[in-house]
């Protein structure tokens, strides 16, 4: 298949020259052959199992969002009122946690199934969502913090993974846009809740114990759902596998079945063989020393990583505190125009990912986001602000609506292009590690949201907020010229033939050339029909 010549010259891939493409079953032009059934209809079976599925993302967006609101009003209810490391510190040890659960989750996923690392989540979120609003000191809420941490960073993992699995190749960016679209929505709907219970004495414990509900009515719907066709297909569950694929295919003879199949079995097959019976350690030692993977990873984690560097989780997380540092008297009302504007182009994004390509969008937007982060730090400049973040005046003058505007345009630019495509990145890597890759991806996510959670405060004490936003618009320009040469297009290829990309540099020429075959292709199917 092409991969193998990668790992020629590595000691640690003793094993694997033994296996050879005809081994397989078929050569590699023979295997596109077999997967004839991605090019018929499929049913709403495939976007009912991405939509459910998609209801984990509500625990990460919910979580993101509520937390805004929550710091504003804890006053004394944690025994004393905050102060900016405090904040930080139960702000960021849920991205910490999230970092952990992602990790664990990456290292079972293969074992135990994509199904239950969600399970899992969902059962930690709930007990976090409990320890939270029970909390009466700082430690007991951090503790609650870090348990949903651990949910939300196995679901944050896991879900995307399993849409991509599940999905047709044609519609696999608006479906797993879908758990963008319930990370956006949860985002929003905290919001709501927050701007609700705000002037509800201890209205933040009813804040957090909501939390609870998405990951309960997930943990309901999940039997629904089937295992991912591929994973099935690794534990030898062929027929199992051949049902699920009927379901999705309702449109495809019972021989494109059979075919689809074989061409996942022969992938799968390979995937085994480079692993050989290797112990996780080795594995991951793949995604570094194997040259495509290692580029895969740098593209995907590199662009997860300026995703939430760029600024756009200081925003959810602080919020409401940004904004009453600007001047305005009911901040969480305000943060919500910024949470609707994220859902609202989360939804723009998933109508067009698919249509337009990733790396078309990316190239589209970033420059957006780095030019109002740049107008927001100006505007930043002629709000009287203190050492401390406290406002020098009570008065909301045009700097402070001018930073408002900023905000809003930078968010539609992130959230329908950079904000959700980050995401779809798993797709980057070959079987045998994509588990693996996919536990790299969701720690670049939560190592950079750790980062950001707890500099925020203080980045804005000691730089001024012009600085602070000013360094994000640096990130978010540089970050577009990276995707400029390092980012391919994959729209319309199934997994499986998204793996050769990498073994050509970048694979940035080599995937519009692909591309290009691939329009031409499906042109002279059209006409000899």
């Amino acid at each position: 298949m092409g991969v193998l010549s990668e790992f020629e010259g590595k000691e640690s891939a003793l094993h694997v020259e033994t296996v050879s493409p005809p081994s397989l079953g078929q050569p590699s032009e023979h295997l596109e052959d077999l997967d004839s059934i991605e090019q018929t209809q499929s049913s709403r079976y495939a976007w009912l199992v991405a939509i459910t599925a998609g209801v984990g993302g509500l625990l990460f967006g919910y979580d993101t969002g509520i937390i805004s609101a929550v710091l504003v009003y804890l006053n004394d209810d944690l025994g004393k009122v905050l102060n900016s490391s405090e904040k930080e510190l139960i702000t960021s040890i849920t991205s910490g946690g999230a970092f952990i659960g992602a990790i664990a989750a990456g290292l079972t996923a293969d074992r135990f199934g994509r199904k239950g690392a969600i399970y899992m989540g969902c059962f930690l979120f709930i007990v976090g969502a409990v320890l939270q609003a029970a909390a009466y000191s700082l430690t007991q809420m951090t503790v609650g913090r870090l348990v949903v941490g651990f949910g939300v960073g196995s679901a944050a993992m896991i879900v995307p993974l399993y849409i991509a699995e599940v999905a047709p190749a044609k519609y696999r960016g608006r479906m797993i846009g879908l758990d963008n679209m319930s990370i956006t929505g949860g985002q929003l709907i905290s919001y709501g809740i927050g701007a609700a219970l705000a002037h509800v004495a201890h209205g933040w414990r009813a804040m957090v114990g909501l939390g609870a509900v998405p990951a309960i009515i997930l943990c309901c719907l999940l039997p629904l759902c089937p295992e991912s066709p591929r994973q099935l297909i690794y534990h030898d569950k062929h027929d199992e596998a051949a049902i699920v694929i009927r379901k999705i295919f309702p449109n495809g003879t019972e021989e494109q079945v059979q075919q689809k199949v074989r061409h996942i079995a022969a992938h799968v097959a390979e995937a085994k063989a480079l692993k050989g019976g290797k112990g996780q350690l080795w594995l991951i030692k793949q995604l570094y020393v194997v040259p495509g993977n290692l580029r895969a990873l740098i593209a995907a984690c590199g662009l997860m990583a300026i995703s939430q560097l760029g600024g756009f989780n200081s925003l959810m997380y602080y919020s409401s505190t940004l904004f009453a540092l600007v001047g305005f008297s009911n901040p969480v009302a305000v943060g919500t125009i910024i949470a609707t504007t994220n859902f609202f182009f989360t939804w723009v994004n998933l109508m067009v990912v698919d249509r337009f390509g990733r790396r078309r969008i990316l190239l589209s937007t970033m420059w957006g986001m780095a030019l109002f982060l740049a107008l927001a730090a100006v505007a930043f400049h002629w709000i009287p602000i203190n050492h401390d973040l406290t406002l020098k005046s009570t008065k909301i003058g045009w700097p402070a609506y001018v930073v408002l505007v900023c905000m809003i345009i930078y968010v539609s630019f992130y959230s329908s292009g950079m904000g959700n495509t980050a995401w779809l990145s798993s797709e980057f890597f070959p079987m045998e590690v994509r588990s693996y890759g996919t536990m790299m991806l969701t720690c670049s996510c939560w190592g950079s949201n750790i980062i950001v959670a707890s500099t925020f405060l203080t980045q804005m004490e000691n730089t001024t907020p012009s600085g602070a936003f000013g360094f994000y618009a640096a990130i978010c320009f540089f970050g577009w010229i990276a995707v400029y040469f390092c980012y391919p297009e994959v729209k319309g290829m199934t997994l499986e033939d998204i793996r050769e990309i990498f073994k050509h540099g970048f694979g940035v020429n080599y995937a519009r050339q692909l591309q290009k075959d691939m329009k031409l292709k499906a042109k002279v199917d059209t006409e000899s029909v």
